[in-house]
C-alpha cells in the first residue's frame, strides 16, 4: 500500500530532503509539497502529513492536519512540555501524532546518554550549535536533552546553575542552562557538559549531512498510519520496532 503524504515546509532545507526522500520510495507517494505561502488546504485528501514549519506556524499545520482526519509527524522545533500536553488533549480517537525533535538516531542516543549521566552530575550545561539559518532557539533537541534530563534526576533537584540571573548564562530549560550558537559552516551539533569533582564529562553529537535524518523521517511516516495519540522522540519508534525485529528476545 502507498501513503501519499503532503510535506509542510517543503521549501525549507529539511523540507526539500524530504519531498525528494517521499519522491524515491517505492511505498510513499507525494501528496503536495507546500511551502509556506501555500494554501495548506492543499493537504486535503493526503493520507499522511509531515511538518517541517517554524514554531509558530507548526501547531496551525497539525490543528489543520487533524481537522482533515490526516495524521501527523512533526519535525519542527519548539514543542515544549507545555505545548505537548496541550496537543495530547486535542487529538481525536483513531488519530496520532508523532514528534521528533531530532530525526538523527545518533542525536536520540546522545541524549539517552546524558540523560543516564544526569543523576551522577549536580553541573550540567548544554552548548548546541546550528547552521545561520535555524530561526529558533534553543533548539528542540537541546529542550528535550533538558527535560529529559531533569525527569531522570528526580528527586534529585534542579542542577546547580550559579548567577542563572545573567543573561551570558544562557536559556535555563528545567533548571539547565542552554547556549545556542547559530554558525555558517555548521549543521548541527550539541555538546552536552558535566562538571564533577575533580572531573568533567562531555557527550557530544555532530551531524556532517543531512543524510542523516533521513533513516528517521522514513521510520515516522511508516510508523504513523498505526499511531494512537501522541508519541514523542524517535526513541520510542526505534525501540518498538527493536520489539518486533525478527529474533528480538522475549522476556
Amino acid at each position: 500500500m502507498v501513503s501519499r503524504v503532503a510535506v509542510v515546509g517543503a521549501n525549507g532545507r529539511m523540507g526539500r530532503l524530504a519531498v525528494g526522500l517521499v519522491e524515491r520510495e517505492p511505498d510513499l507517494a507525494l501528496h503536495a509539497a507546500i511551502g509556506s505561502q501555500d494554501d495548506p488546504e492543499r493537504m486535503a485528501g493526503a493520507d499522511l502529513v509531515l511538518d517541517l514549519t517554524v514554531p509558530q506556524v507548526s501547531p496551525g499545520v497539525v490543528d489543520r492536519a487533524l481537522e482533515h482526519g490526516i495524521p501527523a509527524l512533526v519535525g519542527t522545533s519548539g514543542w515544549s512540555a507545555e505545548r505537548l500536553a496541550g496537543l495530547e488533549r486535542r487529538i481525536p480517537e483513531g488519530l496520532g501524532v508523532i514528534v521528533i525533535p531530532n530525526f538523527s538516531v545518533g542525536s536520540v542516543l546522545a541524549t539517552r546518554f546524558a540523560a543516564e549521566a544526569a543523576r551522577y552530575f549536580e553541573s550540567i550545561e548544554i552548548v548546541e550549535a546550528h547552521h545561520a539559518g535555524k530561526v529558533d532557539s534553543p533548539s528542540g533537541t537541546a529542550v528535550r536533552t533538558a527535560e529529559l534530563m531533569a525527569a531522570a534526576r528526580g528527586e534529585l533537584g534542579p542542577v546547580d546553575a550559579p548567577h542563572s540571573d545573567q543573561r551570558a548564562r544562557g536559556q535555563q530549560v528545567a533548571s539547565i542552562p542552554i547556549h545556542s550558537l547559530r554558525l555558517r559552516g555548521v549543521q548541527a551539533r550539541q555538546d552536552v557538559h558535566f562538571g564533577g569533582e575533580g572531573e568533567v564529562l562531555t557527550l557530544t553529537h555532530e551531524t556532517l549531512s543531512p543524510s542523516s535524518y533521513e533513516a528517521g523521517i522514513l521510520l515516522g511516516l511508516r510508523s504513523l498510519p498505526a499511531a494512537r495519540g501522541l508519541t514523542v522522540g524517535l526513541g520510542a519508534l526505534l525501540d518498538a520496532a527493536a520489539a518486533q525485529a525478527p529474533g528480538a528476545a522475549s522476556s
